[in-house]
C-alpha cells in the first residue's frame, strides 16, 4: 500500500504546484520555469503538462511553447461562486461602495495561506479610470488588501504565510514597495492600530488603497474589501472618509456573509447525520 500511495502523493502534489504556478502567472510560462519552480524531473513535467492539455486544465501556445492556464479551472471556480451566492449577495454592497466613493472597489476571499481577487465594481465614471488585471492571487506585502487580512492573523502565522510568499521582483511594483520582514511586521501593527490597511504607491505607481478585513461575527477573517484609485483623487485628506466607507461596507459583507450560512448549513447537516 504505501509504495502505490507515495508516487501517487508526490504526482497530486506536482500537479496541484503546476496549476497554482499557471494561475500567478497570467502571461504564462516556459517550460524550463515550471520545471525549476516544481522541482519535477523534466520527462515527468512533459507527461503531466500533455495531461493538463490534454483535458483541458492547461493550454500550450504552439508557436512559443508557453503554457498557460486553461478557462476550465476558473470557469469551475466562478460557479463554485455563483452556487455559494458571492456574486448575487455580495455585488449590491459593492456597488454601493464604487458609487460612493467614486472609485474601484474589490472583493478578495481567502483561499489557502492567500487572497483571490473574486469580483468589483467601477465607480469612476469620467476622467482617469483605474482598472488594474484582475490576477488570481494578491500580492500580500504591497496592498491594503494583503496587510488587512494578515492583521487579522496571529503573528507567527502571518510571518509563516509572509515568507513563503516572498516579496516577489520589485521592478513589477510601485517605487514605495516593502521588501523586508520588518518593514511588514511594522506595517501590519500600524494596519491593527487604524482597524484598516492602507499603500501609498507600492502595488503601482501613482495608486492609493485603502481595505478592510470581513470578519462574520468579529471571527476569523473570510476576505477583504478594498477601495483603489489614483492619487490626485485619494488624496490624504480623502483617507479618513475612505477608510470609513471601505470599514462600514466590511461590516455590511460580514453580516450577508453568505459562506457562513453555508458552512453553518453543513454544520447543521452533519450533527443531524451523526445524531445525539
Amino acid at each position: 500500500m504505501h509504495t502505490v500511495a507515495k508516487p501517487i502523493s508526490a504526482l497530486t502534489g506536482h500537479c496541484l504546484a503546476v496549476l497554482e504556478l499557471l494561475a500567478t502567472k497570467a502571461q504564462g510560462v516556459r517550460f524550463a520555469e515550471i520545471v525549476e519552480q516544481t522541482g519535477m524531473p523534466k520527462g515527468s513535467a512533459h507527461l503531466l503538462l500533455s495531461t493538463l492539455c490534454t483535458h483541458g486544465w492547461v493550454e500550450q501556445d504552439t508557436s512559443t511553447g508557453i503554457y498557460r492556464l486553461g478557462l476550465r479551472l476558473p470557469v469551475l471556480g466562478q460557479r463554485f461562486l455563483i452556487g455559494i451566492g458571492i456574486p448575487d449577495i455580495c455585488q449590491p454592497v459593492l456597488d454601493r461602495l464604487a458609487q460612493e466613493s467614486g472609485e474601484l472597489v474589490r472583493l478578495a476571499i481567502v483561499a489557502g495561506d492567500g487572497l483571490t481577487w473574486v469580483t468589483q465594481a467601477q465607480g469612476a465614471r469620467t476622467g482617469l479610470i483605474y482598472q488594474p488585471q484582475m490576477t488570481a492571487r494578491v500580492a500580500l506585502h504591497v496592498t491594503a488588501t494583503g496587510k488587512a487580512w494578515l492583521a487579522t492573523l496571529p503573528r507567527d502565522e502571518a510571518v509563516k504565510i509572509i515568507l513563503k510568499a516572498g516579496f516577489g521582483n520589485p521592478e513589477r511594483f510601485g517605487p514605495n514597495a516593502i521588501r523586508s520582514l520588518e518593514a511588514l511586521i511594522g506595517q501590519i501593527s500600524l494596519t491593527q492600530e487604524r482597524g484598516y490597511g492602507y499603500v501609498f504607491e507600492e502595488a503601482e505607481i501613482g495608486i492609493v488603497s485603502v481595505a478592510a478585513a470581513i470578519r462574520p461575527g468579529g471571527g476569523a477573517a473570510v476576505g477583504t474589501v478594498s477601495i483603489a484609485g489614483p492619487i490626485f483623487r485619494m488624496g490624504d485628506s480623502r483617507i479618513p472618509e475612505m477608510a470609513r466607507l471601505v470599514q462600514a461596507a466590511a461590516t455590511d459583507l460580514a453580516t450577508v456573509w453568505p459562506l457562513r450560512a453555508l458552512h453553518e448549513s453543513t454544520a447543521v447537516k452533519q450533527v443531524a447525520a451523526v445524531g445525539p
